[in-house]
């Protein structure tokens, strides 16, 4: 019998000792942000990734307590922007300023915004104007902005996790779909179950509040993001990944039965944010490989953000959550996760 190789060897150890870890980081977590266990793992999918989340549910829900529990356990530099109409993009990038020194000279002096950290929750990220909103696409992408011809880096690792309200409109302004695509999952946020929200009642108006502890610091969480990377993903994964994908799409072959519904599909973006967040759920629950059940789980936070209904679906009543269930279903033979 072959042994199997140091390389794969040292993987599976690497494997293990994270999924230890990240269970001590779910534990930590839950124990402020109860009973949404689902919303968890999505949002820790998307820092092992190394994406940005954008997290969609009705104000009071505990959108931004998660997030400001996840800079505690994870060990991240965390700021807050609180989005709104009058916010101007040097509100969130810096600007530069003349100072004059001492023996009379001046200079300019480079006044760093809250985008340079390590974790920025951009809350109510549709408050603000398109103009605003464009100050974070260069970020979210490449990881610096460029300020007077100038690029600076931003935080290492470096993540967003924007909050939106779906319900109210006036006063909003909708993300752009560039902007949109470039959220590796869409979370959506719904009311607790009243077994939920006792516990939530109880755990939060006494004297004391559960506290979050530090379980990842910075330079484990890059490894973290390197491990889920090399992480080995069969090819009967690949291919229903692909297969998915595509059969979203009204213009391929494969989706030819949604021409009807779609006005446009999901792009190559969506084939990458599965390959790396159906990776990331086989590890949060123990497992060295991901599994078709995973990209089935995965379909609707990867995919809703990134499609359009067409006219005549919308006046149908369609909804997009419904488009990528029946599509799951008829291509994977799996029901996807609500």
């Amino acid at each position: 019998m072959t042994a199997a190789p140091a390389g794969d060897v040292a993987l599976v150890t690497e494997i293990e000792a994270l999924g230890a870890k990240l269970g001590e980081a779910r534990a930590s977590i839950e124990r402020r942000f109860i009973g949404q266990e689902k919303v968890v793992e999505l949002v820790l999918s998307a820092m092992l990734c190394g994406g940005h989340a954008l997290l969609v549910g009705l104000p009071g829900l505990g959108k931004t307590r998660l997030v400001d529990t996840l800079g505690t356990v994870m060990g991240l530099n965390a700021n807050r922007i609180q989005f709104t109409p009058d916010l101007m993009p040097a509100d969130i990038l810096g600007s530069e300023v003349l100072e004059t020194a001492t023996d009379g000279s001046r200079a300019f002096r480079f006044l760093e915004g809250p985008v340079f950290c390590q974790l920025l929750l951009a809350d109510e990220i549709n408050r603000a104007s398109p103009r605003t909103q464009s100050a974070l696409l260069q970020a979210m992408q490449e990881k610096e902005v460029t300020i007077a011809g100038q690029h600076r880096p931003l935080g290492r690792p470096f993540h967003v996790l924007a909050t939106q309200n779906p319900i109210e409109q006036e006063g909003t302004y909708p993300l752009p779909e560039a902007q949109l695509d470039r959220f590796l999952v869409q979370v959506d946020v719904d009311y607790p179950t009243r077994a939920v929200e006792r516990e939530i009642l109880l755990a939060t108006t006494g004297a004391s509040e559960a506290d979050a502890t530090q379980v990842f610091d910075t330079d484990q969480l890059i490894r973290a993001q390197s491990v889920i990377r090399r992480m080995p993903v069969g090819d009967k994964v690949v291919e229903a990944i692909l297969d998915l994908v595509r059969g979203c799409r009204p213009g391929e072959p494969e989706g030819r039965d949604l021409k009807d519904s779609l006005a446009w599909g999901p792009g190559p973006r969506a084939a990458q944010a599965l390959m790396l967040t159906v990776r990331a759920r086989a590890l949060l629950n123990g497992r060295l490989a991901p599994s078709i059940d995973d990209v089935a789980a995965l379909a609707q936070a990867t995919l809703t953000h990134r499609m359009a209904l067409s006219f005549a679906a919308r006046a149908r009543g369609e909804t997009l959550p419904a488009v990528i269930s029946r599509t799951t279903t008829r291509i994977l033979g799996l029901e996807a996760a609500a």
